[in-house]
Order: structure tokens, then sequence, then C-alpha cells
């Protein structure tokens, strides 16, 4: 594709050497848009399980227009994101060209993963946002010839957009604006399957909806006063509830309502937590950044044939299986949902529910991208969301080091370097996999209670189990039963001693 862009008026004030870098910076992020999207018939290289839902996936994303418009709120002026041809905007303040280069190429995975093709971008250095415009005048001009000559339909900014600069920005440009979070929003609200996490989607985007409200004209108030309504003035003044006013409340009840179905599917998921405490299975949630290779892990570890794709927020509803240490203990491994940089909060506080998987784990493997430009970034990323979410901090933390085997062997090393006990490992092709199952193993709690007994052939059920749930040092197999010589919990070990043959 031919990436057009504007030609510079007579009005154009000289570049600037911070200008060409910006320049650079733009046209090395065109050259890689598109890799965020998935393509039929490419060679993954390497096992990624059964793929049960990548079929589906890429059939959603082939859908034009597609949008996450809120039906079920009457009468609101609401940003329909119908993400097709895009150009992108970033303000370059701080830090260095590499690091504006990454979040701008960040910010091209977002828009390709939400459904849309990327055009062009302008990056620009200033010191702040334009509290107006964001670009200031000179710069959303310069856009709007950009957006006119590759006939966009959407500009996506790199930040937060406070409802008066989107307006002033649209004004100028004459396209929709979006900011950052309105495309992980998007993106989110495409790929929630669950009914707790379409609840949790449609709760962050009315919160992020609700002071985004604005009125159109006269027709949006109820209330008249003066000379307003054609004229009646006296006698329609008074009480009343402007239109804007009535949105609101509208969301707020809304609101209100799916925080109490989000709060009664709670019990559900700590029923299933309740039972796999019941029967002492050890846990382990799988965290890092979206697209850092969470789910292939998973897949590698158990075929658990959970969807992975070359995309951001490819996973949203956790995902638990059973897997086995090289010592044959059993456990469970959690795939939740990727973290990003500036994750919005309205996300974090809507899936905190779901993020409480990580708080309530005995271990988290946080797997880290180590092919990617900023891998400490995305360290702290991930450690500024988990900071958020009560008691996860607390959880023993293995880094595992992903997709090795396209890494910088200097960035390999310098990371572990700087997290000793850190592991290097490739889901693609396997490497390291039997290490990170004996470091989960050496990190999962071990049962306490040590005992030798002779469990009857009759009761193989508390054998099955000592083998699943607890450290098996000695088996010998006698004329009247199973000799074990065990480490297991508390209840078990009562339950092997009640059914022991002889004296204990």
């Amino acid at each position: 594709m031919t990436h057009v862009r504007s030609e510079p008026t007579h009005d154009t004030p000289a570049a600037t050497p911070d200008d060409d870098v910006a320049r650079d910076v733009v046209a090395r992020v065109l050259a890689r848009a598109g890799t965020a999207i998935h393509h039929e018939g490419a060679d993954p290289g390497g096992y990624d399980g059964d793929q049960l839902d990548l079929a589906e996936r890429v059939a959603l994303r082939r859908v034009g227009g597609l949008s996450t418009e809120l039906e079920d709120v009457s009468e609101v002026e609401y940003r329909q994101l119908r993400l097709e041809r895009v150009v992108l905007v970033g303000i370059w303040s701080a830090g260095t060209s590499e690091e504006a280069e990454i979040s701008l190429r960040e910010l091209a995975a977002l828009a390709e993963t939400a459904g849309s093709e990327v055009l062009d971008g302008m990056l620009q250095r200033r010191q702040n946002p334009d509290p107006s415009t964001y670009l200031g005048s000179g710069k959303a001009a310069e856009l709007r010839d950009i957006v006119a000559a590759n006939g966009a339909d959407t500009v996506v900014v790199d930040g937060d957009l406070a409802p008066s600069q989107r307006r002033g920005l649209e004004d100028i440009v004459k396209v929709k604006v979006v900011d950052r979070t309105a495309v992980i929003l998007d993106i989110f609200a495409q790929h929630a399957k669950s009914r707790e996490g379409k609840a949790q989607v449609e709760l962050a985007q009315l919160e992020y909806l609700l002071p985004r409200l604005r009125g159109w004209g006269e027709s949006m108030s109820r209330q008249a006063g003066g000379r307003v309504a054609a004229g009646t003035g006296i006698g329609s003044r008074g009480p009343g509830e402007t239109k804007i006013e009535l949105d609101r409340r509208r969301i707020r009840t809304k609101m209100a309502k799916l925080r109490r179905d989000i709060a009664a599917m709670k019990p559900a998921r700590e029923t299933k937590r309740s039972s796999r405490r019941r029967n002492h299975l050890p846990s382990v949630a799988i965290a890092g950044y979206t697209n850092a290779g969470k789910s292939s892990l998973l897949n590698r570890l158990t075929g658990a044939g959970v969807l992975v794709d070359n995309a951001l927020f490819a996973t949203l509803d956790p995902t638990v299986r059973r897997a086995e240490t090289p010592d044959g203990r059993v456990f469970t491994l959690t795939d939740t949902v990727g973290f990003v940089r500036s994750l919005p909060h309205q996300l974090v506080e809507a899936f905190r529910s779901t993020l409480e998987e990580v708080a309530d784990a005995d271990l988290v493997v946080h797997v880290v991208d180590v092919a990617h430009p900023d891998p400490e970034g995305q360290i702290a990323a991930v450690h500024a969301v988990l900071a958020d979410i009560p008691g996860a901090l607390q959880v023993p933390e293995l880094i595992v080091l992903n997709k090795a085997d396209i890494a910088e062997p200097d960035v390999v090393t310098r990371l572990r370097s700087r997290h000793p006990g850190s592991l290097v490992v490739s889901a693609r092709t396997g490497e390291g996999l039997e290490g990170l199952l004996s470091a989960i193993a050496e990190g999962l709690p071990r049962p306490d209670v040590l005992i030798d007994v002779v469990v009857p052939y009759k009761r193989g059920d508390l054998v099955s189990r000592a083998h699943s749930d607890g450290e098996i040092l000695q088996e010998d197999h006698t004329a009247e039963g199973t000799r074990l010589r065990v480490r297991v919990d508390a209840a078990l070990a009562a339950e092997l001693e009640d059914a022991a043959i002889g004296p204990r």
C-alpha cells in the first residue's frame, strides 16, 4: 500500500531536526502497518494448539464498518466507532524518539486490531497538548490536509482527549476523532464472549461515555424559559430536567444495574475457586502485557486449544486448565486478560473481579515479550496494573522471557541480569518449557504433612488423590494394600489415616 503524504503549503514553517525525526518515526511505523492482523493461510511456524476460535475471530475482523454502539441508552449522542481508514496522531513531549515510536507503533496495532486500515500518521514534537485542539491550529490544519489526501474517515489520537479537544479537532479535520481509550474499549467490546465479560465491557464503556455527553442544539433541552421554546416563556419556566441530565441519569441507572449483575456473577466464580481450594489444587496465574504470548504458553503446557492471535487483547475471558508438574502434582493454570500501557481506568475497575484471579493464585507467571523493543516498559506497565489489584503484588512472581527464538541475545542477557531467577522460553518452539515446569513446581506450595500408611486396595481413589494432590516419596505394593510415604495436606492426611490398615 502506498502512503500518500500531504505536500507542505507555502505557509508551513521550515522543518526542524525534530520534524525530520518525527517523519522518520512515522515512516517506520507505517512500514510495519498490517502486522497486527492475522492472515489466513500464513504458516504459524510453531505449535499453538487447536485454535478453536481463530476462524471465528478472523471472520469477525473481515466485517466492514464494525461498531460497538450502545443500544440500551436511548437518544444519546454516542460516538460510533467505525474504524476503517485511519490516520494516527501522536505527541512527542518527553523521552526519546524510540519511546515515541514504540507508543505510536502500539497505537497502530490497536487500530488494526479494532478492524481498521492505517493509512498515514503524524507525530508532533511539543511540550504539552494544546488545550483546545490537542495539536494546535497549525498542525491541526496540516492533519486536515493529510486526512483529505488519504481519504481517511477517522483520526486516532495516541492519548486521552478531553471532550473539548475532541470537538475542536473534529471541527478542523472534518472527520471523526477518537482517542486511545475509545479504541481499546472497542477492541474489548468486539472480543468479549462470556456474559460477565460483556457486562464488564459495557460498564467500562458507560463510565467512559458519561463525562463526554454533550447537548445538540435547543432540542436537547426539556427546560424552556424566556423566548427559548418558540416564544412560550411565561408559564413554561420552572423545574425541569434537561435532555443531557436525563441521559446521564439513564446511564447511571444502567451502570448501577451492570454493577449488580457483575456482583451477582461473583459467587459462581468464587464457587469454582472454592472447589479448587477444597480439592487442594495449587493455582498459577499467567499474567503479562497483551500479545506477549500468554495463550501460546498455556496451549503448550496444557493443550488447551484457546485462541492465539497476533493481535492485542485476543484473550479477555479467563481460561482455567489443569497441568502437571514433573513430580506428578496437579495444578491449575489461568490465562488472564493482557495489560497495556495506560490501561483505561474504566477497564481496570470493570475487570477487577476477573483480575482477582491473579491475587488468588499461589504463583504468578509473568510473561514478557523479550523480542519487543521495550520489554522493560512492558514489565513496568504490568506491575502498575497489578498494584491496583489488592494483594496481587504479594503473590510470588516468576518472570518468563518469551519469544527467545526471535529476540536479540544481548537483550535477553540484559533482562536476565536485571531480573535474577527469570527464565528464557519460546512458546513457539518449545524451548525452555521443561525448565519452566520445574520452576513452577518449585514455586508452588508443598503439602506439609508427612505420613507413612498402608492403604487397602479397595481405596484406590485415595492413592490416586495422593498422586495428584500430594508428593509421593515412596510407594510399595504389599499383600494388604499400597504402602505410601507421602506429603499431603492435613485434610487428605486425615482421610488416608482413617482408611489405613494396621497401627499408625
